[in-house]
């Protein structure tokens, strides 16, 4: 299971010579995993009430291979890169077509409501392991 969403860069993405700004990718890794998340009924804002848990997000990167300029159509596409006890890491893959442009990981740790350290809950893990892994053909 893999989730994707496409979007249409804009001049407020990119630099003043109309490459993508570095920066702009990160929103879109979120709202592409937190849209996943919701669509698989878990919502963040509701992590407490639901699981007695908050996520905190750790670690970032992005790896820039090609540029992407400004009204380029790009898909971000999320998938599990490793699930940890009590962690997890989740890769992007951001394509203009079929080419890579953007490859990015996020790293979040969920923590108890006084952030002490915890696993993950069934449900999220089993959310999580639904869905397609970096570095396998994705079908």
């Amino acid at each position: 299971m893999s989730h994707k969403q496409n979007f249409r860069l804009s001049y407020g993405d990119c630099d003043t010579v109309g490459i993508a700004y570095f920066a702009t990718y990160y929103p879109w890794m979120e709202r592409t995993y937190s849209s996943w998340m919701y669509d698989n009924g878990i919502r963040s804002g509701e992590l407490a009430d639901e699981f007695d848990i908050i996520t905190v997000g750790v670690h970032s990167e992005a790896t820039y291979l090609q540029p992407a300029h400004v009204f380029d159509d790009l898909t971000c596409e999320v998938m599990l890169d490793r699930l940890g006890s009590s962690s997890y890491t989740l890769g992007f893959e951001f394509r203009r077509d079929t080419e890579l442009v953007t490859l990015g990981k996020m790293t979040f740790v969920c923590r108890t409501l006084n952030n002490e350290k915890t696993d993950i809950p069934p449900r999220i893990a089993e959310v999580l392991q639904s869905l397609d892994r970096t570095g396998e053909p994705v079908g």
